[in-house]
């Protein structure tokens, strides 16, 4: 399982975590690079402060075994968690949620590898533009923020993966090892997993949020608020709310308005099942445990191996 994506990150695994809100702490982090994979710590759902002390003690944690941060770029404080970033040394980020060009140049000058989340061909050639290591291709089977073109992973990974000569990522949909093996042979060096390792132990995820998704089936979840950011819900009450408002064609503001202050919190973090956003990605429906990252990482890797093994011209 040694690609190109091992040797830009100095990791033994291609196998790299989602920097999901409130589920993407320190612990999922270290744990995920400990078990030889890439952990993000998220810091969308962070302050700069509150960054800064997870940075110290994943480094703490880990020594010399490589971390990274995920940073929305829309995030208003992102030029504050960029300080932060470079004040620790982070040596990775990933950015998602706006224009790379806005701090690559700056964060590969103070020393990280960068690489940027893209939803389309367009945005991935605009990153490699910008000078980034690498792209993350992200379906939209995908939970957290997704692409309005609305491509799946099998489509966007193969097309992004012509457009460009840097390493490619693929992320949404991949919870197994038959699935990472699927992203190789569409191009991928890599894989991102999201949903998987936010219904770990590690995941500082809510226990009822956790409970809930793995009792998930297909169709359980659907991708909603697209007039401002698309993103995939499970179907609560509040997402009853927010598909009848757009159904009758509700703007941007009143969307903003039925949300309201720290529904993503309420949901994952604080385990409203009812009130609360509660996103996870389409693969959820396979998932039916709540396994320890290491565990986690068995699995995969065995499953790889077995579906390798299975491939009538793999000899």
């Amino acid at each position: 399982m040694k690609t190109k994506i091992c040797d830009l990150f100095g990791i033994n695994y291609p196998i790299i975590s989602g920097g999901m809100v409130w589920c993407s702490g320190w612990r999922l982090a270290e744990a995920v690079s400990r078990a030889g994979g890439l952990g993000l710590i998220g810091a969308g759902s962070m302050t700069p402060e509150l960054l800064e002390e997870h940075i110290v003690k994943c480094r703490k944690a880990l020594g010399e075994i490589p971390f990274g941060v995920n940073l929305p770029l829309f995030n208003p404080l992102a030029e504050k968690m960029i300080e932060v970033i470079e004040n620790q040394e982070v040596r990775v980020v990933f950015s998602s949620g706006g224009n790379p060009a806005l701090y690559t140049k700056r964060l590969k000058e103070s020393g990280c590898k960068v690489a940027h989340v893209v939803a389309s061909v367009k945005f991935a050639l605009k990153a490699e533009c910008a000078g980034v290591d690498a792209v993350v291709c992200e379906g939209f089977e995908a939970g957290g923020h997704n692409g309005k073109e609305e491509l799946t992973t099998m489509v966007l990974t193969p097309q992004v993966a012509r457009a460009v000569s840097i390493p490619v990522i693929a992320a949404g949909g991949i919870a197994t090892g038959d699935a990472v093996l699927a992203a190789f042979a569409l191009g991928a060096e890599g894989v991102q997993m999201g949903t998987r390792f936010a219904l770990s132990e590690e995941s500082s995820a809510h226990e009822n949020f956790k409970k809930l998704c793995i009792t998930l089936g297909e169709g359980d979840t659907m991708l909603a608020l697209k007039k401002l950011t698309p993103v995939r819900l499970i179907k609560n009450d509040f997402y009853k709310r927010i598909a009848e408002a757009e159904s009758r064609g509700a703007s941007a503001e009143e969307l903003l308005e039925i949300i309201g202050f720290k529904r993503t919190k309420l949901g994952i973090f604080e385990g409203d099942l009812n009130e609360g956003e509660l996103e996870i990605g389409q693969i959820t429906s396979i998932i039916r445990s709540i396994q320890t990252v290491q565990d986690v990482f068995n699995q995969v890797i065995e499953e790889y191996e077995i579906a390798l093994s299975k491939l009538p011209f793999h000899k």
